[in-house]
Protein backbone atom coordinates (compact mmCIF):
# COMPACT_ATOMS: atom_id res chain seq x y z
CA UNK A 1 0.00 0.00 0.00
CA UNK A 2 1.37 3.42 -0.99
CA UNK A 3 1.61 6.16 1.59
CA UNK A 4 -0.17 9.33 0.48
CA UNK A 5 2.62 11.84 0.99
CA UNK A 6 2.99 15.39 -0.40
CA UNK A 7 5.74 14.12 -2.69
CA UNK A 8 3.43 11.41 -4.06
CA UNK A 9 0.63 13.91 -4.62
CA UNK A 10 3.01 16.24 -6.45
CA UNK A 11 4.09 13.34 -8.64
CA UNK A 12 0.46 12.47 -9.34
CA UNK A 13 -0.32 16.04 -10.33
CA UNK A 14 2.62 15.97 -12.75
CA UNK A 15 1.27 12.80 -14.34
CA UNK A 16 -2.28 14.09 -14.55
CA UNK A 17 -1.00 17.31 -16.15
CA UNK A 18 0.82 15.25 -18.76
CA UNK A 19 -2.43 13.39 -19.52
CA UNK A 20 -4.27 16.72 -19.66
CA UNK A 21 -1.77 18.26 -22.09
CA UNK A 22 -1.80 15.10 -24.21
CA UNK A 23 -5.57 15.45 -24.55
CA UNK A 24 -5.20 19.08 -25.60
CA UNK A 25 -2.63 18.20 -28.25
CA UNK A 26 -4.86 15.43 -29.65
CA UNK A 27 -7.83 17.78 -30.09
CA UNK A 28 -8.37 19.55 -33.40
CA UNK A 29 -10.40 22.70 -32.67
CA UNK A 30 -11.99 24.50 -35.63
CA UNK A 31 -13.18 27.76 -34.05
CA UNK A 32 -10.24 29.88 -35.25
CA UNK A 33 -11.56 29.45 -38.79
CA UNK A 34 -14.66 31.52 -37.99
CA UNK A 35 -13.82 33.48 -34.83
CA UNK A 36 -11.42 36.23 -33.84
CA UNK A 37 -9.99 35.80 -30.33
CA UNK A 38 -10.31 38.96 -28.26
CA UNK A 39 -8.36 39.07 -25.00
CA UNK A 40 -10.57 40.29 -22.17
CA UNK A 41 -9.38 41.80 -18.90
CA UNK A 42 -12.73 42.63 -17.32
CA UNK A 43 -16.07 41.04 -16.50
CA UNK A 44 -17.45 42.04 -19.91
CA UNK A 45 -16.43 43.86 -23.09
CA UNK A 46 -18.56 46.40 -24.93
CA UNK A 47 -17.96 46.63 -28.68
CA UNK A 48 -19.11 50.13 -29.51
CA UNK A 49 -17.14 50.20 -32.75
CA UNK A 50 -19.17 47.47 -34.42
CA UNK A 51 -20.96 48.93 -37.40
CA UNK A 52 -18.03 51.09 -38.51
CA UNK A 53 -15.82 49.80 -41.31
CA UNK A 54 -12.77 52.14 -41.44
CA UNK A 55 -11.92 53.63 -44.84
CA UNK A 56 -9.59 56.24 -46.34
CA UNK A 57 -10.81 59.46 -47.93
CA UNK A 58 -9.09 62.44 -49.50
CA UNK A 59 -7.59 64.70 -46.83
CA UNK A 60 -8.98 68.18 -47.40
CA UNK A 61 -8.76 70.61 -44.48
CA UNK A 62 -8.90 69.07 -41.01
CA UNK A 63 -9.13 65.36 -40.46
CA UNK A 64 -12.63 63.88 -40.34
CA UNK A 65 -12.93 61.94 -37.09
CA UNK A 66 -15.17 58.91 -37.37
CA UNK A 67 -17.14 58.56 -34.18
CA UNK A 68 -17.90 55.03 -33.07
CA UNK A 69 -21.62 54.35 -33.07
CA UNK A 70 -22.77 53.51 -29.54
CA UNK A 71 -24.49 50.24 -30.31
CA UNK A 72 -23.55 49.03 -26.82
CA UNK A 73 -23.12 45.41 -27.91
CA UNK A 74 -21.75 43.74 -24.80
CA UNK A 75 -20.34 40.23 -24.38
CA UNK A 76 -20.19 39.08 -20.75
CA UNK A 77 -17.71 36.44 -19.69
CA UNK A 78 -19.01 33.28 -18.03
CA UNK A 79 -17.34 30.63 -15.87
CA UNK A 80 -16.89 27.02 -17.03
CA UNK A 81 -15.46 24.04 -15.16
CA UNK A 82 -14.96 20.28 -15.13
CA UNK A 83 -13.96 18.42 -11.96
CA UNK A 84 -12.80 14.89 -11.22
CA UNK A 85 -12.66 13.25 -7.80
CA UNK A 86 -9.84 10.75 -7.14
CA UNK A 87 -10.55 8.33 -4.31
CA UNK A 88 -7.83 8.17 -1.66
CA UNK A 89 -8.11 4.39 -1.63
CA UNK A 90 -7.18 4.26 -5.32
CA UNK A 91 -4.00 6.20 -4.54
CA UNK A 92 -3.12 3.95 -1.63
CA UNK A 93 -3.83 0.85 -3.74
CA UNK A 94 -1.85 2.19 -6.72
CA UNK A 95 -4.98 1.94 -8.86
CA UNK A 96 -4.49 5.15 -10.83
CA UNK A 97 -4.44 3.86 -14.40
CA UNK A 98 -8.19 4.24 -14.55
CA UNK A 99 -7.84 8.03 -14.23
CA UNK A 100 -5.40 8.65 -17.08
CA UNK A 101 -8.06 8.55 -19.83
CA UNK A 102 -10.27 10.84 -17.74
CA UNK A 103 -7.61 13.56 -17.58
CA UNK A 104 -6.77 13.07 -21.25
CA UNK A 105 -10.42 13.60 -22.13
CA UNK A 106 -10.55 16.61 -19.81
CA UNK A 107 -7.70 18.15 -21.80
CA UNK A 108 -9.46 17.45 -25.09
CA UNK A 109 -12.67 18.97 -23.75
CA UNK A 110 -10.82 22.12 -22.65
CA UNK A 111 -9.27 22.50 -26.10
CA UNK A 112 -12.53 22.13 -28.05
CA UNK A 113 -14.54 24.24 -25.58
CA UNK A 114 -14.31 27.31 -27.90
CA UNK A 115 -15.81 25.19 -30.71
CA UNK A 116 -18.77 24.40 -28.48
CA UNK A 117 -19.16 28.13 -27.82
CA UNK A 118 -18.71 29.52 -31.34
CA UNK A 119 -20.34 27.16 -33.84
CA UNK A 120 -23.77 26.94 -32.14
CA UNK A 121 -23.89 30.75 -32.45
CA UNK A 122 -24.22 30.37 -36.22
CA UNK A 123 -27.38 28.30 -35.87
CA UNK A 124 -28.63 30.63 -33.12
CA UNK A 125 -27.97 33.65 -35.34
CA UNK A 126 -31.42 33.42 -36.92
CA UNK A 127 -33.01 34.25 -33.56
CA UNK A 128 -30.26 36.10 -31.63
CA UNK A 129 -29.63 39.84 -31.75
CA UNK A 130 -26.34 41.37 -32.87
CA UNK A 131 -24.96 44.91 -32.56
CA UNK A 132 -27.60 46.67 -34.70
CA UNK A 133 -30.56 45.32 -32.73
CA UNK A 134 -31.55 42.86 -35.45
CA UNK A 135 -31.01 39.11 -35.45
CA UNK A 136 -27.53 38.32 -36.71
CA UNK A 137 -29.11 36.61 -39.73
CA UNK A 138 -32.01 38.83 -40.74
CA UNK A 139 -33.83 40.30 -43.72
CA UNK A 140 -33.84 43.93 -42.57
CA UNK A 141 -30.46 45.07 -41.32
CA UNK A 142 -30.53 48.89 -41.56
CA UNK A 143 -27.92 50.59 -43.77
CA UNK A 144 -28.07 54.40 -43.65
CA UNK A 145 -27.95 56.70 -46.65
CA UNK A 146 -25.13 58.82 -45.15
CA UNK A 147 -21.72 57.75 -43.92
CA UNK A 148 -22.38 59.24 -40.49
CA UNK A 149 -25.36 56.92 -40.00
CA UNK A 150 -27.98 59.56 -40.75
CA UNK A 151 -30.55 59.69 -43.51
CA UNK A 152 -33.02 57.15 -44.80
CA UNK A 153 -32.15 53.53 -44.22
CA UNK A 154 -32.26 50.59 -46.58
CA UNK A 155 -33.11 47.09 -45.34
CA UNK A 156 -30.47 44.53 -46.28
CA UNK A 157 -30.78 40.76 -45.90
CA UNK A 158 -27.96 38.40 -45.01
CA UNK A 159 -30.12 35.30 -45.05
CA UNK A 160 -32.56 33.29 -47.16
CA UNK A 161 -35.18 31.16 -45.41
CA UNK A 162 -37.14 28.71 -47.56
CA UNK A 163 -38.46 26.55 -44.75
CA UNK A 164 -41.92 27.94 -45.50
CA UNK A 165 -41.58 26.53 -49.02
CA UNK A 166 -40.88 23.04 -47.79
CA UNK A 167 -37.14 23.01 -47.08
CA UNK A 168 -36.47 20.77 -44.07
CA UNK A 169 -32.69 20.37 -44.22
CA UNK A 170 -30.02 21.83 -41.96
CA UNK A 171 -28.86 25.47 -42.33
CA UNK A 172 -25.55 26.21 -44.03
CA UNK A 173 -23.41 29.32 -43.86
CA UNK A 174 -21.16 31.34 -46.14
CA UNK A 175 -18.54 33.51 -44.39
CA UNK A 176 -15.88 36.06 -45.21
CA UNK A 177 -13.02 35.20 -42.87
CA UNK A 178 -10.38 37.31 -44.63
CA UNK A 179 -10.82 40.40 -42.43
CA UNK A 180 -9.10 41.23 -39.14
CA UNK A 181 -12.42 40.62 -37.40
CA UNK A 182 -14.16 37.39 -38.31
CA UNK A 183 -17.96 36.94 -38.11
CA UNK A 184 -17.75 35.43 -34.60
CA UNK A 185 -15.93 36.84 -31.56
CA UNK A 186 -14.42 34.48 -28.99
CA UNK A 187 -13.74 36.53 -25.88
CA UNK A 188 -11.05 34.97 -23.68
CA UNK A 189 -10.81 36.12 -20.07
CA UNK A 190 -8.91 33.15 -18.61
CA UNK A 191 -7.52 30.11 -20.40
CA UNK A 192 -8.35 26.63 -19.06
CA UNK A 193 -6.17 25.79 -16.06
CA UNK A 194 -5.79 22.46 -14.26
CA UNK A 195 -5.87 22.91 -10.48
CA UNK A 196 -6.00 20.53 -7.52
CA UNK A 197 -7.26 20.31 -3.93
CA UNK A 198 -5.02 17.65 -2.41
CA UNK A 199 -4.23 18.73 1.14
CA UNK A 200 -5.14 16.19 3.78
CA UNK A 201 -7.01 18.87 5.72
CA UNK A 202 -9.17 19.84 2.72
CA UNK A 203 -12.78 19.18 3.64
CA UNK A 204 -13.48 16.69 0.82
CA UNK A 205 -10.32 14.73 1.67
CA UNK A 206 -11.10 14.71 5.38
CA UNK A 207 -14.81 13.90 5.04
CA UNK A 208 -14.97 11.77 1.87
CA UNK A 209 -11.40 10.56 1.21
CA UNK A 210 -11.55 12.35 -2.14
CA UNK A 211 -8.86 14.42 -3.81
CA UNK A 212 -10.30 16.86 -6.35
CA UNK A 213 -8.78 17.90 -9.67
CA UNK A 214 -10.45 20.34 -12.01
CA UNK A 215 -10.13 22.64 -14.96
CA UNK A 216 -11.80 26.03 -15.15
CA UNK A 217 -11.88 28.97 -17.54
CA UNK A 218 -13.71 32.24 -18.18
CA UNK A 219 -14.82 33.28 -21.64
CA UNK A 220 -17.75 34.01 -23.92
CA UNK A 221 -18.67 34.17 -27.59
CA UNK A 222 -20.65 36.72 -29.57
CA UNK A 223 -21.25 38.19 -33.00
CA UNK A 224 -19.04 40.48 -35.06
CA UNK A 225 -20.09 42.14 -38.32
CA UNK A 226 -23.24 40.63 -39.83
CA UNK A 227 -21.96 41.71 -43.24
CA UNK A 228 -19.35 38.95 -43.09
CA UNK A 229 -21.86 36.09 -42.90
CA UNK A 230 -24.82 34.77 -44.87
CA UNK A 231 -27.21 32.22 -43.40
CA UNK A 232 -29.10 29.80 -45.61
CA UNK A 233 -32.16 27.72 -44.81
CA UNK A 234 -32.47 26.44 -48.34
CA UNK A 235 -31.09 23.60 -50.42
CA UNK A 236 -27.32 23.61 -50.87
CA UNK A 237 -26.95 23.87 -54.63
CA UNK A 238 -24.52 25.59 -56.99
CA UNK A 239 -27.11 28.23 -57.89
CA UNK A 240 -27.95 28.97 -54.25
CA UNK A 241 -24.28 29.17 -53.29
CA UNK A 242 -23.59 31.59 -56.15
CA UNK A 243 -26.62 33.62 -55.08
CA UNK A 244 -25.22 33.94 -51.53
CA UNK A 245 -21.80 34.90 -52.92
CA UNK A 246 -23.30 37.61 -55.15
CA UNK A 247 -25.44 39.04 -52.36
CA UNK A 248 -22.46 39.25 -49.99
CA UNK A 249 -20.28 40.88 -52.65
CA UNK A 250 -22.90 43.63 -52.97
CA UNK A 251 -22.97 44.58 -49.26
CA UNK A 252 -22.31 48.27 -48.58
CA UNK A 253 -21.53 50.40 -45.55
CA UNK A 254 -23.50 53.46 -44.47
CA UNK A 255 -23.27 56.03 -47.24
CA UNK A 256 -23.17 53.46 -50.01
CA UNK A 257 -19.45 52.60 -49.87
CA UNK A 258 -18.68 49.10 -51.13
CA UNK A 259 -17.30 46.89 -48.36
CA UNK A 260 -15.37 44.52 -50.61
CA UNK A 261 -16.77 41.44 -48.87
CA UNK A 262 -15.18 38.29 -50.30
CA UNK A 263 -16.77 35.02 -49.17
CA UNK A 264 -14.03 32.54 -48.34
CA UNK A 265 -15.57 29.76 -46.26
CA UNK A 266 -18.58 27.46 -46.60
CA UNK A 267 -19.58 26.06 -43.20
CA UNK A 268 -21.87 23.02 -43.14
CA UNK A 269 -22.95 20.42 -40.57
CA UNK A 270 -22.00 16.77 -41.01
CA UNK A 271 -25.37 16.05 -42.64
CA UNK A 272 -24.39 18.22 -45.63
CA UNK A 273 -20.77 17.07 -45.94
CA UNK A 274 -21.38 14.82 -48.94
CA UNK A 275 -23.36 17.47 -50.82
CA UNK A 276 -20.85 20.22 -50.06
CA UNK A 277 -17.85 18.06 -50.97
CA UNK A 278 -19.34 17.20 -54.34
CA UNK A 279 -20.30 20.82 -54.93
CA UNK A 280 -16.82 22.24 -54.25
CA UNK A 281 -14.43 19.44 -55.12
CA UNK A 282 -15.93 17.20 -57.81
CA UNK A 283 -14.61 17.44 -61.36
CA UNK A 284 -17.32 17.46 -64.05
CA UNK A 285 -17.22 15.77 -67.47
CA UNK A 286 -14.96 16.68 -70.37
CA UNK A 287 -17.44 19.16 -71.77
CA UNK A 288 -17.78 21.30 -68.65
CA UNK A 289 -15.85 22.28 -65.53
CA UNK A 290 -16.84 22.90 -61.93
CA UNK A 291 -16.76 26.69 -61.64
CA UNK A 292 -17.08 26.42 -57.83
CA UNK A 293 -14.05 24.17 -57.43
CA UNK A 294 -11.57 26.07 -55.26
CA UNK A 295 -13.87 29.11 -55.05
CA UNK A 296 -14.38 28.79 -51.29
CA UNK A 297 -12.95 26.56 -48.57
CA UNK A 298 -15.17 23.88 -47.04
CA UNK A 299 -15.46 23.48 -43.27
CA UNK A 300 -17.54 20.59 -41.91
CA UNK A 301 -18.19 21.77 -38.37
CA UNK A 302 -18.26 19.16 -35.62
CA UNK A 303 -20.33 21.31 -33.26
CA UNK A 304 -22.70 23.10 -35.63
Amino acid sequence: MALVTPALLTSLMTGFKQNFEAGKSEAKPQFSKIATVIKSTTKSNTYGWLGKFPSLKQWVGDRTIQSMQAHAYTITNEDYESTVGVDKNDIEDDNLGIYSPVFTEMGRAAEIHPDEMCFPLLSAGFTTLCYDGQNFFDTDHPVAANADGSGATESVANMVDETGSGYTGAPWFLLDTSKALKPIIFQERKKPQLVAMTKNDDEAVFMSKQFRYGVDCRDAAGFGFWQLAFGNKRELTADNLWDAIEKMRAFKADGGRKLGVRPTLLVVPASLEKTATRLLERELDANSSNELKGRVELLVADYL
